[in-house]
């Protein structure tokens, strides 16, 4: 009877041995995410800092720098680190959906996760507009993956719950935003929050939170805004803000999906057969642009971004065009990259630049007005692009204006973009993982 209770107490949650190891496992996952996503934007900001140097000594090098630097990157993707192309987050919503666990393990393998890290900060030094935080998501969700193999869970939902988990904690290391984590979890990699599994995501992502506060402080992105819509006339901006950035996010998102599925005719069959010369093309032009700008599109565009949050930029009139460009440009080459923060320094221009076209209004409101807008035209997320942009700068008392301008922006780029760009290439991943071999 003794022996009957005692096997009765360990079998309750609280006291399983093999509970408290599961959650162990997973804790050091959150924990683990935290530290490679820190240590992913030292050594992003380091490129991007020596691209700087290197640029500034002598600013035409670039014409040989890019074009160089993403043939190499391009070769490295293809050669050594397959699947490591892209953005990463269509990969970790591809795995979600799949059920075979070695398909799954193979999109979400350390090894490609080494190569996001390597191939993104190599991007970033030869001055790439692309962004970490993508693939943050993608090393976050193959991290929580590999963790779920040490510990096997006993249901397909909880290792799925992993992957969702590493993805949605990489989110809240890489912006130092767990709220935002949770809600791109949600809205965006998942679409629906089972209750079975909603305790491994919230554990990893406050775990992330709290190593990436315990690390790196307390810090903001952006800055801190303390600009205020005023209910009345200031509301009035909310409208062409919303539809510019709703059009232009819309329109970038149709753009990058379209290459995605090859262009056609004699140019796709040329550009099928020529990655690395394309590759060389988009550099040539990358570097273009990076002149033309003086130096404004390169990167992620995070600087650019808080000087105009912060309302200390100096950028030419143009740089939200140019800064869509190089983005477009750098996507279209093939190498690895996220669209994350670019998408939002490109709304930071937009916002800008209304505020040039309609005065009247307050230029620290159009510039976060703007960047919702555009950031939630590209991905379609509305509630985690106004999370982000209200977390990324410190400023509730926008919440309400944030949210109505990402939801109009949300139908208008439905207009033009009928799909999310990240559900539609996670299809299309989906697709070409599924699709049967050719019998020998």
């Amino acid at each position: 009877m003794r022996f009957t209770g005692s096997r009765h107490l360990r079998r309750l949650p609280l006291l399983s041995p093999l509970q408290w190891k599961r959650r162990l496992v997973l804790w050091c996952g959150g924990v683990l995410v935290a530290l490679v996503a820190i240590g992913f934007a030292h050594a992003a900001d380091a490129a991007q800092a020596l691209f700087a140097v290197v640029t500034a000594w002598n600013p035409w090098i670039v014409f040989g720098l890019a074009p160089g630097g993403l043939a190499l990157s391009l070769w490295l993707t293809r050669r050594v680190f397959p699947g490591a192309q892209g953005s990463g987050i269509p990969q970790a919503i591809a795995a979600l959906h799949m059920t075979d666990p070695k398909a799954v393990d193979a999109v979400l393998s350390l090894r490609v996760a080494l190569g996001k890290v390597v191939l993104t900060v190599l991007g970033l030094g030869v001055g790439a507009s692309i962004g970490r935080e993508g693939p943050t998501v993608q090393v976050g969700a193959a991290i929580m993956n590999a963790v779920g193999r040490i510990t096997p869970m006993p249901r397909l939902e909880m290792q799925r719950a992993l992957v969702l988990a590493g993805g949605a904690a990489g989110v809240a290391a890489a912006f130092n935003t767990p709220l935002a984590g949770i809600v791109f979890a949600i809205e965006e990699l998942s679409h629906s929050f089972e209750q079975r599994t909603s305790g491994v995501v919230l554990t990893a992502v406050i775990l992330a939170g709290i190593t990436t506060v315990a690390l790196s402080g307390n810090y903001t992105y952006f800055g801190h805004s303390a600009v205020v819509l005023d209910v009345g006339r200031d509301w009035l901006a909310v409208l062409p803000c919303a539809v510019v950035g709703g059009l232009a996010g819309g329109l970038f998102s149709q753009v990058l999906i379209s290459a995605s599925r090859g262009l056609p005719g004699r140019i796709g069959r040329w550009v099928a057969r020529h990655p690395l010369l394309v590759a060389v093309l988009c550099g040539v032009v990358l570097a273009g642009l990076g002149v033309l700008s003086g130096g404004a599109t390169y990167g992620t565009g995070y600087a650019q971004a808080r000087g105009l949050v912060e309302g200390h930029a100096d950028l030419p009139a143009g740089f939200a065009v140019m800064k869509l460009l190089a983005t477009v440009v750098s996507y279209l080459s093939g190498i690895p990259g996220g669209i994350f923060a670019p998408s939002l320094a490109v709304g930071a221009g937009l916002g800008s630049w209304l505020h040039a076209v309609l005065p009247g209004f307050p230029p620290g409101a159009l510039v976060l007005l703007g960047m919702v807008a555009y950031f939630s035209g590209v991905v379609q997320a509305p509630i985690t692009a106004t999370v982000i942009v209200m977390e990324m700068t410190d400023n509730q008392q926008m919440t309400i204006p944030l949210l109505a301008t990402a939801m109009l922006a949300f139908g208008v780029s439905r207009l033009v973009c009928r799909r999310s760009f990240y559900s539609a290439l996670a299809r299309r991943f989906l697709d070409a993982v599924e699709r049967p071999r050719p019998a020998d």
